[in-house]
């Protein structure tokens, strides 16, 4: 007995299960839970640990307290700051800066080299990708991120460019954090 390897039959089932997968890790996630629900809790009426922070629930965003500064820049989430546009470029600062802040020089829109140029360098830096990387034929911006930490200061997020287009990243958000820790 032989067997014909029809690969227009695999791929078609391919496609089809991480679709399933695809539908399914979105409904294990509560993609469809309404956001003012409210924490769930066990039978002897405590929060389960997998519920918001009490602090969230009071809306403060992650990362940040009460009075609107970052005190942990790595849960900050985007959106959680004031929306800032300059020219053709959008972006975000988040958290407040303390008086005489290096940050405060700088501007959305601004090029990675010239931003180097005027405070200085980072203390730590690393880049990674966006979700954009992964759509077929898009040769757009924000493919990748630059993520810049200095100490003390807070942190700077610098959009990528193109395809192949690693060192022309132009600065998108601004996380003030005075105690930003030296290494990210």
């Amino acid at each position: 007995m032989q067997y014909r390897l029809d690969t227009y039959s695999i791929c078609k089932a391919l496609v089809a299960l991480l679709f399933a997968a695809t539908l399914a890790a979105c409904a294990s996630k509560g993609e469809n839970a309404s956001a003012s629900a409210p924490a769930a809790t066990t039978t002897s009426g405590k929060q389960s640990a997998s519920s918001s922070s009490a602090s969230q629930a009071k809306g403060v965003p992650p990362g940040m307290n009460a009075r609107g500064e970052v005190v942990d820049s790595s849960k900050v989430e985007g959106g959680s700051g004031t929306k800032v546009t300059v020219g053709e470029y959008e972006g975000e600062i988040t958290g407040k800066a303390a008086p005489g802040s290096k940050f405060n020089k700088l501007k959305i829109g601004m090029p990675m080299k010239q931003v180097f140029d005027l405070i200085g360098q980072p203390t730590d830096q690393g880049a990674y990708v966006t979700g954009k990387a992964f759509i077929p034929f898009y040769f757009g911006g924000d493919r990748h991120r630059y993520e810049a930490v200095y100490k003390n200061t807070g942190r700077l997020i610098f959009a990528g460019g193109g395809i192949g287009d690693w060192g022309s990243g132009h600065l998108i958000w601004i996380i003030h954090n005075n105690n930003e820790p030296a290494y990210r």
